[in-house]
């Protein structure tokens, strides 16, 4: 033992009282030691050399600025530490890693506009904590904090907000978690598929997604699927088809259909009857009532399979086939001489309905009664409308109406009639596409001449909102959008008449952590 111990030792002996002091190098500088706590005041950084059993830690008035990960691993027994009035700015979320016996934190009276989620990870012995004082901007960087505080046995100071404007002055503690948005999603580049093509349709085919492109000028229907080794999109199978419009696939069991309507050389049905064949031409299709199809659609009637095929010419009728034996033959021709772009299946007050948006009218809407489609209404206000989709939120049906010039609208079913609920601005648009992918119900409103906009369906408002653009030089003059679940992945494809296939991935971004 060494002189200063001995004498240590004697005065004790003696009765005369003395401060007990950690061995040389345990009590830094600016700070005051006694036997289980420390005090440093006015530091000009964060001392590290104390002693490992420490119980009690005080940081007072320093130059700290911030707290680096790990900062504590020294002095795992601390039960209290007081990190007050300093410069502190940022904190690293590993910084109270291993201070698992802690009781009381305060990071009262700092510089922190926010904290790190995962802070307070493995401090389940933590009473009390005090982060008053601090300038906390209370947006979506709080919202952990929020919803953690609820979930402990400790009692939690915040103070107020010192922002946004609208929230200042607000306390922490009053503040609503479910009124904070804090998921954002990206649409970012993923693939380009070779050649222009007017739609594109998914569908899953013994247990895999596939997706198919309707290529004019390739003259072919392209199927894609998933290349596990190369993670992307590769051409499957190709069927010819010139001058085709749309593919529109149908799988029933182990049987795969798709059909083919083109403008020239009439429309096709191609069939798979099996996994392992190719697909094979088996059908032609209505060839005296299709004559300039523009759009397919299937829908379902009295469980059986159906198409229906718009015809945009004068002579040609847009026609309702369903399957019979081998074959899909007409059931029924529906608005003759209109000239339909667009059909669009769907159902109100629980029974099939038939919208068709035609060149020379207003969309008219038909329901199925007596086994046949008869007209029901048309959509009023709804001049120049080319296509028409629909999807459901809350309970309720909705309709997006694409228009080439002008706006293009958003209406809701109020039980009798599709009533205009929302007008955007579109200048070349051929293709409104509500999608609805994982938690968001999003919509694509393409433009030849400008930037095509995705749009999300705001719940507490009930419209579409803006959200991301999409436009050249990669997407050029839009006609289709879908979407497919690969691999844990989320994909949008477009199909592009005056350039490539693009395909984009989605992604979701949380703005909390």
């Amino acid at each position: 033992m060494g002189g200063a111990g001995i004498l240590l030792l004697l005065l004790a002996g003696a009765g005369v009282v003395v401060a007990w002091r950690p061995p040389k190098g345990k009590c830094p500088l600016r700070c005051s030691c006694s036997k289980d706590s420390a005090l440093c005041e006015g530091s000009p950084d964060l001392p590290v050399s104390f002693s490992p059993n420490l119980l009690s830690l005080s940081f007072v008035r320093t130059g700290v600025t911030q707290l680096k990960a790990g900062s504590f691993l020294r002095i795992p027994s601390l039960h209290l530490l007081f990190i007050e009035d300093n410069e502190i700015g940022s904190i690293s979320k590993n910084a109270l890693r291993g201070l698992r016996s802690l009781t009381h934190l305060s990071l009262a009276n700092n510089h922190l506009e926010a904290l790190p989620r995962f802070l307070f990870r493995g401090l389940e012995t933590l009473t009390h904590v005090d982060l008053r004082g601090n300038p906390f901007q209370c947006d979506c960087r709080v919202l952990w904090l929020l919803q953690w505080m609820p979930t402990v046995n400790a009692s939690v100071g915040t103070g107020a907000c010192a922002g946004p404007a609208a929230l200042s002055h607000m306390q922490l503690r009053h503040l609503d978690p479910e009124t904070f948005k804090c998921r954002a999603i990206e649409l970012s580049w993923f693939q380009t598929v070779g050649e222009s093509a007017l739609s594109v349709e998914p569908f899953s085919y013994e247990g895999e997604p596939h997706i198919v492109l309707a290529q004019p000028f390739a003259g072919r229907c392209l199927i894609l699927s998933w290349d596990y080794s190369l993670q992307r999109f590769r051409p499957e199978e190709e069927l010819p088809a010139p001058s085709v419009v749309s593919c529109k696939p149908l799988v029933l069991g182990p049987s795969l259909f798709v059909l083919a309507a083109r403008l020239w050389g009439g429309s096709q049905l191609w069939a798979r009857p099996s996994p392992g064949l190719r697909l094979a031409p088996t059908q032609t299709l209505a060839p005296r009532r299709l004559l300039r199809p523009n759009d397919a659609e299937l829908l379902w009637l009295e469980g059986q399979p159906c198409f229906v095929v718009a015809d945009a010419s004068k002579a040609g009728s847009t026609t309702l086939l369903c399957r019979d034996g081998p074959g899909f033959y007409p059931h029924q021709s529906l608005h003759a001489w209109h000239r339909d772009t667009d059909a669009e299946a769907l159902e109100l007050d629980g029974r099939p309905h038939l919208l068709l948006a035609s060149a020379s009218q207003r969309p008219v809407l038909f329901h199925w009664t007596g086994g046949r489609f008869e007209r029901r209404t048309d959509i009023p206000e709804a001049e120049d409308v080319y296509a028409t989709r629909h999807f459901q939120a809350g309970g309720d049906v909705f309709l997006c109406l694409t228009r080439y010039i002008g706006d293009s609208m958003v209406m809701r079913w109020d039980g009798s009639m599709f009533r205009l609920l929302q007008q955007l601005p579109s200048r070349g648009a051929h293709v409104f596409q509500p999608l609805l992918i994982a938690r968001d119900q999003l919509a694509i409103l393409g433009s030849d001449f400008a930037f095509s906009q995705v749009l999300r369906l705001e719940p507490d408002k009930g419209l579409l909102e803006p959200l991301q653009e999409l436009g050249p030089p990669a997407l050029v003059a839009p006609r289709a959008f879908a979407h497919i679940t690969m691999a844990g992945r989320r994909f949008l494809f477009a199909a592009c008449f005056k350039g490539p296939t693009q395909i984009y991935q989605h992604h979701e971004i949380d703005l909390s952590a």
